[in-house]
């Protein structure tokens, strides 16, 4: 029989910690890098299996997608047409949100677009029914005023 890998007389050996391998923390006041090596090494303890010190642990990789472009209406030629023919704050609202969808669009951001082309083409209407309203009072008391005018003067 062999004898047990220690002697009573030893006291039993404390595992090593893993560290992970590399230099100091720099002692002047530069802080280290904010990108950590491709690789990361790790040093195990001594007698835990055939070759197997050193152990290279490769760094997880990043996928990127790029991002669709969205298509939702922007109606900014509507919205441009209602700021300056019908009604000017309406119009100016309809505006912002034509090129806020337009920025949605080309980020991809699909809800975000679509809710500011509903918004947009809802203000667009808005003021164009605004205009022709005002239009139509403004027709409707010219016409009143001129009326009155006509019969004082036969």
């Amino acid at each position: 029989m062999n004898p047990p890998p220690y002697s009573e007389k030893e006291p039993p050996s404390t595992p090593v910690l893993n560290h992970p391998a590399g230099p100091p923390y720099p002692m002047d006041n530069t802080a280290p890098s904010a990108m950590p090596p491709p690789y990361q090494l790790f040093c195990n303890s001594p007698g835990v299996g055939p070759s197997q010190d050193l152990f290279v642990q490769p760094q997880q990789a990043i996928i990127i997608t790029p991002v669709q472009p969205t298509n939702e209406p922007d109606f900014l030629a509507y919205s441009i047409f209602t700021m300056l023919c019908c009604f000017l704050p309406l119009g100016i609202a309809a505006l912002v949100f034509s090129i806020q969808t337009r920025q949605a669009n080309k980020i991809g951001d699909r809800t975000a677009a679509r809710r500011h082309s509903m918004l947009a083409r809802s203000f667009a209407h808005i003021a164009l029914g605004v205009g022709i309203l005002l239009t139509f009072v403004y027709i409707t008391v010219l016409a009143v005023l001129l009326s009155r005018v006509d019969s004082y003067y036969p």
